[in-house]
């Protein structure tokens, strides 16, 4: 008698349920950990919210939507970081339903679920999710622009392509990468007899009137602070070393695919010999022209961003693991066959479970463990909280004011900027990085410069007492970590600029 999964029912009866269950339990994951264990926000976000508070159109940053998205998300649940951490959730869930419905479209409801399974699995959709900005937002609007592209471009759906042109031009707001991503699809197109068919009509056009509409602000602010969309060719002193750059990010985008690799070997039919009693998910052929689109964007993306990345000296590929490996699990189901044999059932789902799980545990064991053994100091351990209120109560004590600006050193200004006051952050390079404010401005409205205290007396460093030198240090403020191990308390130097008198 055969035996299967109440999963596997639920693959082959319930796709969109099984879809939905999966990829909120993933989302829920990753919104409950950060809210137990972070005290500081991932990556760059503090970052990402002092660019997004001033609304500019444009930054050295790049494109202005993911700031602007992450500001608005930020002050509409009461300046916490919890708005945040929802949005990028939000941006998961959105690249997923993308996702499934292109599998959907290719290979039928119950293998796309089980494209997204493989997916999911993927470490760039696990904790670096977390860090909202241009990349993760980068990836439900790219995701989108492979769904309505496949539908207006392999499947001649005209009202395909409004949708394409509004997601388009979106993501030419977000990144600086979006110019080579939106190159591949139309390559595709071209390239291919349907494409160059569905191509030739009035609707590219109108898509293209659509795109540059959108994009005309940043456009101008371009041309008028001539900053540079493409980037310079690269010069091969040493191809050498290029290879062995490019070898190293395939190696680590092929690491990031681990529970892929691991899943599909133990479902291969020649190490799992019990095909007989395996349940089967079935598929209508493949079209031709769909396993084209499912394979090319599984491999350039992946190819065309780890070479870039290595030719420009970047430690990750260029658009993010997360575009670059979003086709890798639906690729892995175009390639098995019509009929996907699911062996050893029990041991799959454990090996999957154990695959998403692990990230979250990593995440668990770096902040508890991790400043035990000596290991550098995580930017979600701080106490971004404590700091920002500290400092803003110092100021309006001191001042009578709000406080309107802080300067220094850039991590500990940019969470002081997360405070109740939002005041202005100030980095070097003046006008050219912040110009919503200058140290003029600064000088005039007053604000607070923080570094970190080498010493108990709170001595600035060289380039901070060069850049304020009237400055006059307070005794540093310190604060303790969510675990301290063996670190030492957090010290940091602060001194007050008065505002002047008007």
């Amino acid at each position: 008698m055969r035996f299967t999964s109440l999963i596997v029912e639920l693959i082959r009866a319930r796709p969109r349920l099984m879809f939905w269950v999966v990829v909120l339990f993933q989302a829920a994951l990753w919104l409950i950990v950060p809210l137990m264990l972070y005290r500081g926000p991932p990556g760059d976000v503090a970052t990402v919210l002092a660019f997004g508070r001033e609304y500019q159109v444009g930054t050295d940053l790049g494109p202005p939507l993911a700031f602007w998205l992450a500001d608005i998300a930020f002050r509409a649940t009461g300046s916490h970081i919890v708005g945040v951490y929802l949005l990028a959730q939000l941006c998961f869930i959105v690249t997923f339903n993308a996702l499934y419905l292109l599998g959907r479209a290719i290979v039928g409801g119950p293998q796309a679920v089980i494209a997204v399974l493989l997916t999911l699995t993927v470490t760039a959709f696990s904790s670096p999710g977390i860090a909202f900005g241009p990349e993760v937002l980068a990836r439900p609007l790219f995701a989108l622009v492979l769904l309505h592209g496949w539908q207006a471009i392999g499947l001649g759906r005209r009202s395909a392509w409004f949708a394409l042109s509004i997601e388009a031009g979106l993501l030419l707001l977000t990144t600086v990468n979006a110019p080579w991503l939106l190159l591949l699809p139309l390559a595709f197109g071209l390239f291919t007899a349907r494409g160059r068919r569905n191509l030739a009509s009035f609707d590219p056009l109108l898509a293209l009137l659509v795109i540059v509409a959108l994009v005309l602000p940043w456009s101008i602010w371009v041309m008028r602070a001539g900053f540079r969309v493409l980037p310079e060719l690269p010069r091969l002193n040493d191809p050498a070393a290029v290879a062995t750059a490019w070898g190293w990010q395939i190696a680590g985008l092929l690491l990031a695919m681990t529970g892929i690799v691991v899943l599909t070997v133990l479902n291969w039919g020649r190490v799992a010999r019990q095909s007989d009693d395996a349940p089967i998910v079935f598929r209508a052929p493949v079209d031709a022209l769909a396993r084209g689109y499912v394979f090319f964007f599984a491999l350039a993306p992946a190819l065309i961003g780890s070479l870039a990345a290595a030719l420009y000296g970047r430690d990750q590929a260029v658009g993010g693991a997360g575009i670059a490996l979003l086709m890798s699990g639906l690729a892995v189901v175009v390639a098995t066959g019509d009929l996907v044999h699911l062996r050893h059932q029990l041991l799959l789902r454990k090996v999957w479970a154990f695959a998403v799980v692990a990230p979250a545990l990593a995440v668990v064991a770096s902040t508890l463990f991790l400043p035990w053994l000596g290991g550098g100091e995580q930017s979600t351990a701080l106490p971004a909280s404590a700091i920002g209120k500290f400092f803003g109560e110092s100021f309006e004590r001191r001042t009578n004011r709000p406080l309107q600006a802080v300067a220094g050193d850039p991590q500990l200004a940019a969470l002081i900027g997360m405070s109740a006051s939002r005041p202005h952050l100030l980095l070097d390079g003046g006008a050219a990085r912040t110009p919503w404010i200058t140290p003029e401005q600064f000088s005039a409205s007053g604000g607070v410069v923080v570094w970190r205290a080498a010493d108990t007396i709170g001595t600035p460093p060289e380039d901070i007492a060069r850049r304020f030198p009237d400055l006059v240090p307070e005794v540093p403020r310190a604060f303790e970590r969510l675990v301290s191990g063996r670190q030492p308390l957090l010290r940091i130097g602060w001194a007050i600029v008065r505002p002047k008198a008007p």
